[in-house]
């Protein structure tokens, strides 16, 4: 391979493709091509401590020195010196598999790399290759639940009005030694300049210097409020290969998050994961992925990160992986001949899985769906992507709550009708249905139209006393494990015998609440903390009651987490089933506390509404 071929690969590649263009130059020139036949050894421990290697095609394993674990690669994965920590990297061997070829490196190479592209240092020098190609960092990780705003290194926004110069602006981010600029049209964000846009907007094409910033601007960019946490921006840098993030205040920007201060406070191996979900390009290379979610969870636990924000992260894989399997559909089924959107329901929805689970989703589609034009196309795109979350591990609704079923994949006006009649005749079929599908999220397509559908059921629900009653009724179904002199009862069941079920008699109280809250007060959220924190804004709720509950939401969330990274570390698999000597006595007083939290305001809301059930 070529010096340019390679560095055209190397432009592209999910790690390399954030170092800079003078680094990727020098890598094409001094890596050295290898080739492996089926069988051939490429390195044993000891060359692993000295090269980095890249797979380019082919694919390979990696054993251990007795032979009892194997780990798959394949093409795009890298290994070897910086991607594996001492206590695991120096037991393995890489073998092909097939016919490979490989770039390789000097670990010099690779140290001068770091050193001048601090954002590629994460991905070489903090993190462990596992089975699925994440990299699992060390540190700790508490800025993942932190506020931007607090992790910005500039304390005023660095700014340029849309009619300067394009030269003003460079001259202006040299003298803030700042990577980009936001563009201003009076006090609104217009758009954003990058030192990277310098150079392929103007630089590379000639452009006039004198020519006004707004030309190479890029308009309408993706932004967060300085309240959002650093697991959004992570998310978003991955999910739309972006390097800066403008943070808002309500309209008014504060300050620009680059990729370089997430580094400084180091990132998380959900986000690797999420860029190798986006590199496969078959089923096959989607589940040797997303074979290691629960690793994560049990990696992030270690890292003491909260409870609400591992669901956020390991929903984000199941977003990515359902993302991916709709594009693969498109290339195999061709585009889709009216306008759609795949959505989201349950605990996806609300951002709160812990380890997968079965499915749930549905397809919202134009008004201009023909069944008889069009139904066929929608069945076969449906079945194969809900097909192809099963085959990695995200089973089949056994209630058939799936786009591939009929009756969930319907047009806009019909899903009107749903929720219609759910609303109106809340009967106990329409008040489970309601449950699952007014907890829904836009994943793929044009949100616009689950935009429309939200707003019309919240105007429905809105105020709506009769329905609020069932629904309330329907929620007091659940209630924490409190016996009549408030202390814990544990289960009787057969198969968990004095336990308590953290789920059924946990959160999904506290879920129940968080929807009569938002059904009540037009909250647009799904997640059950913002959804919590939005309605104490309102008259739904106290903002004190409303800590409380976030509290216990968190603390029963943390010790679900926690309760199953123990059972996946034990090679058991995960439930919600907690046995109190996994407790110490404070943290079985803390979570009596919070079943009594919720307990307390299950009584308010069944006072205010009456509770029909």
């Amino acid at each position: 391979m070529d010096a340019g071929t390679l560095l055209m690969r190397l432009k592209s590649h999910y790690a390399f493709s954030q170092a800079e263009a003078s680094s990727l130059v020098r890598l094409s020139q001094t890596g050295v091509f290898v080739q492996t036949a089926a069988g051939d050894q490429l390195a044993d421990a000891a060359a692993q401590s000295e090269y980095l290697f890249l797979l380019l095609s082919g694919n390979a394993q990696l054993q251990d020195d007795d032979q009892e674990l194997t780990l798959r690669l394949q093409p795009e994965n890298l290994v070897g010196y910086g991607t594996c920590s001492n206590t695991h990297g120096a037991a393995w061997a890489i073998t092909a598999l097939t016919t490979s070829s490989w770039i390789r490196w000097p670990a010099r190479e690779v140290d001068a790399l770091c050193h001048n592209s601090p954002a590629l240092d994460f991905y070489l020098s903090h993190r462990t290759l596992d089975s699925t190609g994440s990299l699992a960092t060390t540190a700790q990780q508490g800025w993942l639940s932190s506020p931007l705003h607090t992790l910005l290194r500039q304390e005023v926004p660095i700014t340029i009005p849309h009619d300067a110069s394009i030269q003003e602006a460079a001259l202006r981010m040299e003298a803030q030694r700042v990577s980009s600029i936001l563009v201003m049209h009076e006090a609104s964000l217009f758009g954003i300049v990058t030192d990277k846009d310098l150079r392929n907007r103007v630089v590379a094409t000639g452009l006039d210097i004198h020519q006004p910033v707004s030309q190479i601007a890029t308009q309408h960019p993706k932004t967060l409020q300085g309240l959002d946490s650093g697991f959004d921006a992570l998310m978003l840098m991955a999910e739309h290969h972006i390097h800066h993030i403008p943070l808002m205040d309500g309209g008014i920007p504060i300050g620009v998050l680059s990729a370089g201060d997430l580094y400084a406070n180091r990132q998380a191996s959900a986000e690797l994961l999420v860029k190798n979900i986006q590199a496969q390009s078959s089923v096959e290379g989607l589940q040797a992925v997303v074979a290691g979610v629960g690793q994560l969870q049990q990696h992030l636990v270690g890292q003491s990160a909260s409870g609400l924000s591992i669901g956020k992260m390991v929903t984000s894989i199941t977003d990515a992986l359902t993302r991916r399997l709709l594009e693969l559909a498109h290339a195999r089924f061709g585009p889709a001949p009216v306008p759609y959107v795949w959505v989201a329901a349950g605990s996806q929805a609300r951002s709160e899985q812990n380890t997968k689970t079965d499915q749930d989703n549905c397809l919202l589609l134009d008004d201009s769906y023909s069944v008889e034009e069009h139904g066929s196309y929608f069945k076969e795109l449906a079945t194969w992507v809900c097909d192809g979350l099963h085959a990695c591990g995200y089973v089949h609704c056994p209630g058939g709550i799936m786009a591939m079923t009929p009756h969930w994949c319907q047009p806009l006006h019909q899903w009107r009708a749903y929720f219609e009649r759910w609303i109106y005749t809340p009967e106990p079929l329409a008040l489970m249905w309601a449950c699952v599908f007014f907890d829904i999220r836009a994943i793929y397509g044009d949100h616009s139209l689950l935009q429309s559908l939200r707003s019309t059921v919240l105007d429905s629900t809105r105020k709506n006393s009769l329905f609020l009653s069932h629904m309330v009724g329907n929620a007091l179904k659940h209630q924490p494990p409190l016996g009549l002199f408030g202390q814990l009862v544990l289960s009787r069941s057969n198969d968990f015998p004095r336990t308590i079920d953290l789920k059924h008699s946990g959160t999904v109280p506290i879920i129940d609440l968080a929807r009569v809250y938002a059904l009540a007060g037009g909250v647009h959220a799904v997640n059950t903390d913002e959804r919590l924190s939005l309605a104490s804004q309102g008259l739904e709720i106290s903002p004190d009651k409303s800590r409380d509950l976030r509290d216990a939401l968190e603390m029963i969330t943390s010790l679900r987490v926690h309760h199953q990274a123990r059972l996946l570390a034990a090679g058991q698999a995960p439930n919600n089933h907690l046995s109190l000597h996994e407790l110490s006595h404070l943290e079985r007083s803390f979570l009596k506390e919070a079943f009594h939290v919720v307990k307390g305001l299950q009584n308010v809301l069944e006072q205010r509404y009456g509770g029909h059930g």
